[in-house]
């Protein structure tokens, strides 16, 4: 394991009334340690899933491209605050590492646009072919073939957006190859029941006030898609 714990510490928040510090279930401090070299964070929306993960990335020394800049109505001043509370346990010093983060994708792949019109030979690290000539699908399979071949951590938000099931299906072969010889060490939020299928995999589930590793059978992504297609007619109200 590249990383081995994060820890996030509670008693210096700097509030307590507004996100993502006021989330149920950063109310008390928190420690996870990691054994496997593949690690999903699941949960439903709003539980703090990708908060955590984009925290992990950025205490972690990696670039997050997204577009910054832009007027809220709402202006949050400690959203960007939060990584601060957050420790990371090195097994043996700090290493590369790539975040992909599914609403951001688009960004990062008009600005490679831009770096290849002055410097053709970045595309290069990126899959070979302009990003934003492909479908959305089939440019992050792109992506993903070409980075997870660098040895390091890669934070993944929802990796699955835009992909077919056969396309999750052969991501899950690229996490499984790549990790195999613990030269890549993932961390994952997700909602895909074929992602949490991944080989070793260990699943922690954002629930109420706590986080808890799970197994998948026991993941209420598995039961929900194993009833559905059991019995569809159970879940599909008929105007």
């Amino acid at each position: 394991m590249y990383i081995q714990a994060i820890h996030l510490e509670t008693s210096d928040y700097p509030t307590r009334e507004y996100y993502p510090f006021n989330l149920p279930i950063f109310q008390k401090p928190l420690s996870l340690s990691f054994s496997a070299q593949v690690t999903f964070f699941i949960g439903e929306n709003g539980c703090g899933k990708t908060t955590l993960l984009q925290a992990a990335a950025i205490r972690s020394g990696v670039q997050i491209w997204r577009e910054t800049g832009r007027r809220r109505v709402q202006h949050n001043p400690f959203v960007d605050k939060f990584p601060d509370y957050l420790r990371i346990d090195w097994s043996g010093g700090r290493v590369p590492g790539v975040y992909f983060g599914s609403n951001y994708f688009q960004f990062f792949s008009e600005i490679l646009d831009e770096w290849a019109v002055n410097d053709p030979g970045q595309l290069k690290y990126f899959g070979g072919d302009s990003l934003v000539s492909l479908s959305h699908g089939q440019s992050i399979l792109s992506y993903f073939r070409k980075v997870f071949s660098v040895d390091g951590v890669f934070f993944l938000d929802e990796p699955e957006t835009a992909l077919s099931p056969k396309s999750q299906v052969e991501l899950v072969n690229f996490l499984a190859h790549s990790s195999r010889d613990g030269h890549a060490q993932f961390f994952i939020a997700t909602h895909s029941p074929i992602l949490l299928a991944c080989p070793g995999a260990a699943i922690y589930c954002f629930h109420d006030h706590d986080i808890r590793r799970t197994d998948y059978e026991q993941t209420e992504y598995y039961q929900i898609y194993r009833e559905f297609m059991n019995g569809r007619d159970n879940f599909i109200t008929r105007g």
